[in-house]
C-alpha cells in the first residue's frame, strides 16, 4: 500500500481495498500530460465493480486462482527473493523513480521475459524484500487463494446513525434537497466518520437512484454536478473498505452533532427555495448561480467550520499531482479568512449574483484542444471580477459604516483553529495543517467566501483527472488567478508603498501579463486601511499579531519549542534560522529519528525553496534561487510522501546541523547520507518504516494514513 495506492499508483494497481487487488493492473496512465482527448475513466469503486468489468477496460489480474504460485503478484515476490539488492553501496543502475517514469506492466503470460529483462524489479519495486517470516507469511495466503478478511458488521448505533442521516439528507422539500446538493458536491471526497474510535468505520457521500432502505443504486458521473440522468436523487452514506492513505485521507466528522450544525445553517434560516437549478454546465459548475438561494454567510460558515478540510480537497484531491499542478503556489506560506461576520446579506449577496457570470470558472466543452480557444474568455471575466470588485470595495470603504481593520479577519469565533492555516509545496507534493507553522513567510493569503468557493469548484468538483490536458492547462493557469487574489487580499493590510514592494518582490521578472493583471487586482491602492504600524516591517507585524490573535494559529502540535529539550531546541532554531544554498542540497521532506538514552522521537525537516516569482508554468529552474532556501522543522510527521529518512543519535544532533550548513556540493551531501541517512536499500528499512507507522497512526488514528515511499530517493 506504500507503494501502490490513489491514482498515482504504477499500473493502477490500487491495493488500499480489496477491490483493487482483485480489479488488477492496467498498462493505461492516468496522468498523462499529453492527452488530447478526455479518456475513459477507471475509479475504483465507481467505473465497475467486479473483475469480468475491469477485464473489458483492459485490466488483467494479478492474483490466478487455478494455480496461485503462477500469479503476477505471487511470482513477483519471489523475483525479489531471487534477487535481491545489495545492502550496501549504490542502487544499481536501472531504477528510475521519477513521476513520468516509463511503467513496466507485464502480465502473467509476459513475466518469464520482464524477469530476464529486470532480475532486480522484483516487489517491493527499489526497496528490499520482505524478512523470511513475512515472505512466507504473504506466499501462504496467496496460496489460499488470497481470501478476503470479512468486514465486520456494522453495530446498531452505526446503522441507526445512518438512517439518521440519509432521512436528515433526502427531505422531499426545495430546501432540504438543494442543501443536500451543497453538501454533496464539496463533501464527495471525504472520508467520513460517524464516530470516533482507533478503528474508524468509513463512509463516503454519494448520489443515488435508489431511496434510503434499499440497496445503494450508485449514480457515478464524471462531475458531482453532472445531470444524473434520474428523474429523483437520493443521498446516501456508503461504506468504503479501505485502508486510508496519507495522501489522499481526509477525515471528516459527519456525528450527529455535525447533523444540527447542517440545520442551523442551511434549514433553520428564513429563505425561500421557488426552485431548484438544473444540471446544465452553465449552471451546474457555478455555485454561485446553481446555491444563490442559500445565504452567502451559511455557505461561507459551512466552509469554515472545517476550513483545513475545505483546502485539503485540492491538496489531497486528483489535481495535486506533480510538478506543473502544484508549482502555482509558494513553498510555504500561511492563510488566514476574511470573517464571516463581515458579509453584508444584502449588498454582498446582490454583488456576486450580479457578478456571477464573471466567477465561472473553465469548464470542459468539446474535451479537446478546441476548449483552449475560450481561455481569453475566463481571463477578461476574471478581469471584470477583479476591477468590478475594487469598485465595490472602494465604494463600501467611503462608507462610515465599514472599515477595514485588525478584526476584518476571522479568528475562529474563539474556539475554531481551523482559522488558521499553514500551506506547504513538496516540489510535486503538498501539505495543509492547522495553526501558523514555521518563521514568518513570505507570503501569506486572505481569502474569502467568492475565492474559496472557486478554488473548490475549479480544482475539486470541476476537476477530471481523466480529462484532456486542455482541460488541465485552463485549471493551472486560472489557479494564478486564484494566488493572485488571496495575495492581494492580504496586501489590503499593508500600507500602500509596501503593498507595491512586496508585491514587485515576489514577483520578481515576472512577464508584463502577470505586471498588468495584478493592476486589476489592487483593490484599495489609494487608501490607508487605519492601521497604525510601529515597525518598519508591517508584514512581519501584522503576521505576528494575527498569530497572537487567531485561535489556534500559535498553539498546534507541530512547534518543537517546549517539546524538544533546549539543547534540540538550539539546533532546530539554527537550522531554520541559517537561510542559504546549503539548504538546497536536502531533500523536500525528511523524516528525522532523534534517538538516545530514553529517547525515540520524530521530527519533519521541510524545504522552503526560493523562486524569483512563481508566475510562469514552465522553465521553473530558471526561477529557482537556491540562495534563498530556507528549512522549517515541525515535531511529528508532515507530508506524505517523505523523500528520506536520517535517523541521529541525540549527542550527533549539533554534528548533523552543523553537517548540514556547511554543505556545498553533492559530495557533501553523499557524505551526509552515508553518516545519518538511510537508503533505499538498507536491510532496517522496513523495520523502521514499521515503527514509523506504529507512531504515526498511534497518535492520530483519525487523520493518519500510510505514508507513501514512491517518491523516496534513491540516493
Amino acid at each position: 500500500m506504500v507503494c501502490h495506492g490513489c491514482y498515482d499508483a504504477p499500473c493502477q494497481l490500487k491495493l488500499e481495498a480489496r477491490a483493487g487487488l482483485e480489479r488488477g493492473g492496467s498498462e493505461a496512465v492516468v496522468y498523462d500530460g499529453a492527452r488530447v482527448l478526455a479518456a475513459d475513466m477507471t475509479r475504483l469503486f465507481d467505473d465497475a465493480f467486479v473483475p469480468e468489468q475491469w477485464r473489458s477496460k483492459g485490466f488483467y489480474p494479478v492474483l490466478d486462482a487455478n494455480d496461485p504460485k503462477d500469479g503476477l503478484m505471487y511470482r513477483m515476490l519471489q523475483l525479489k527473493q531471487a534477487h535481491p539488492l545489495p545492502a550496501s553501496g549504490p542502487m544499481p543502475e536501472g531504477f528510475d523513480f521519477s513521476l513520468s517514469r516509463e511503467q513496466q506492466c507485464p502480465k502473467q503470460e509476459a513475466f518469464d521475459q520482464y524477469a530476464r529483462d529486470f532480475p532486480l524489479w522484483g516487489m517491493p519495486y527499489g526497496l528490499p524484500g520482505l524478512n523470511a517470516d513475512e515472505h512466507r507469511g504473504m506466499l501462504a495466503w496467496l496460496g489460499r487463494g488470497a481470501p478476503a478478511v470479512p468486514l465486520e458488521p456494522l453495530a446498531d448505533n452505526l446503522l441507526e446513525a445512518v438512517r439518521q442521516w440519509e432521512v436528515f439528507l433526502n427531505g422531499r422539500d426545495n430546501k432540504t434537497r438543494l442543501m443536500a446538493r451543497y453538501l454533496y458536491e464539496h463533501l464527495f471526497l471525504g472520508n467520513l466518520y460517524l464516530e470516533a474510535g482507533d478503528d474508524p468505520v468509513w463512509f463516503r457521500l454519494v448520489r443515488s437512484s435508489t431511496p434510503p432502505g434499499k440497496e445503494i443504486g450508485l449514480i457515478a458521473t464524471r462531475r458531482p454536478f453532472d445531470d444524473p440522468g434520474h428523474g429523483d436523487v437520493y443521498y446516501r452514506l456508503q461504506r468504503m473498505p479501505v485502508t486510508p492513505l496519507a495522501k489522499i485521507h481526509m477525515a471528516y466528522r459527519f456525528d450527529l452533532a455535525r447533523l444540527e450544525r447542517y440545520r442551523e445553517l442551511f434549514l433553520d434560516p428564513d429563505y425561500a427555495v421557488d426552485g431548484l437549478p438544473g444540471y446544465d454546465p452553465a449552471t451546474a459548475a457555478n455555485p454561485f448561480k446553481s446555491f444563490e438561494a442559500i445565504p452567502v454567510r451559511s455557505r461561507y460558515r459551512f466552509l469554515l467550520d472545517e476550513a483545513q478540510f475545505s483546502v485539503m480537497n485540492f491538496i489531497k484531491g486528483p489535481v495535486c499531482r506533480g510538478q506543473v499542478a502544484l508549482n502555482v503556489i509558494e513553498d510555504h506560506f500561511w492563510v488566514m479568512f476574511a470573517d464571516p461576520e463581515d458579509i453584508d446579506a444584502e449588498h454582498d449577496e446582490a454583488f456576486l449574483a450580479r457578478e456571477s457570470d464573471n466567477l465561472q470558472i473553465p469548464t470542459v466543452k468539446t474535451g479537446t484542444p478546441v476548449d483552449l480557444v475560450t481561455w481569453r474568455t475566463y481571463s477578461r471575466a476574471e478581469q471584470r471580477y477583479q476591477k468590478a470588485r475594487a469598485d465595490y470595495m472602494r465604494e463600501r470603504l467611503a462608507s462610515e459604516h465599514w472599515q477595514v481593520g485588525l478584526d476584518a479577519i476571522w479568528d475562529g469565533d474563539g474556539h475554531n483553529p481551523n482559522a488558521a492555516l499553514t500551506v506547504f509545496r513538496h516540489f510535486d507534493s503538498a501539505s495543509v495543517v492547522k495553526g501558523f507553522v514555521g518563521n514568518v513567510p513570505k507570503t501569506a493569503w486572505v481569502i474569502g467566501y467568492p475565492l474559496l468557493e472557486r478554488i473548490h469548484y475549479l480544482l475539486v468538483a470541476n476537476f477530471d483527472v481523466f480529462g484532456p490536458v486542455s482541460h488541465q492547462l485552463e485549471s493551472r493557469l486560472y489557479m494564478d488567478f486564484l494566488r493572485i487574489e488571496g495575495e492581494s487580499n492580504f496586501l489590503v493590510f499593508m500600507p500602500p508603498k509596501v503593498r507595491q514592494e512586496l508585491q514587485a518582490y515576489w514577483y520578481r521578472d515576472a512577464p508584463r501579463s502577470v505586471s498588468k493583471y495584478m493592476a486589476y487586482n489592487d483593490t484599495v491602492s489609494a487608501r490607508e486601511l487605519g492601521i497604525a504600524y510601529k515597525s518598519d516591517d508591517p508584514k512581519t507585524e501584522f503576521l505576528l499579531a494575527m498569530k497572537k490573535r487567531i485561535h489556534g494559529a500559535d498553539e498546534h502540535p507541530w512547534g518543537y519549542r517546549g517539546v524538544a529539550d533546549d539543547a534540540l531546541g538550539r539546533v532546530f532554531a539554527e537550522l531554520e534560522g541559517h537561510i542559504g544554498r546549503h539548504n538546497s542540497y536536502l531533500p523536500q521532506v525528511s523524516y528525522l529519528n532523534v534517538i538516545g538514552e530514553g529517547r525515540d522521537e520524530v521530527y519533519t525537516l521541510l524545504r522552503d525553496s526560493g523562486y524569483a516569482n512563481i508566475a510562469q508554468l514552465f522553465r521553473e529552474d530558471e526561477r529557482r534561487l537556491p540562495d534563498e532556501d530556507r528549512l522549517t522543522v515541525v515535531r511529528g510527521f508532515l507530508g506524505a510522501y517523505p523523500n528520506y529518512f536520517f535517523q541521529v543519535n541525540e549527542s550527533e544532533l549539533g554534528d548533523f546541523a552543523g553537517t548540514i550548513g556547511k554543505l556545498t556540493s553533492s559530495k557533501d551531501y553523499d557524505r551526509l547520507l552515508e553518516r545519518w541517512g538511510v537508503h533505499r536499500t538498507d536491510p532496517w528499512f522496513w523495520r523502521l518504516s514499521d515503527k514509523f507507522h506504529r507512531m504515526l497512526l498511534g497518535q492520530d488514528p483519525l487523520n493518519n494514513g500510510l505514508l507513501d515511499y514512491s517518491r523516496y530517493h534513491s540516493r
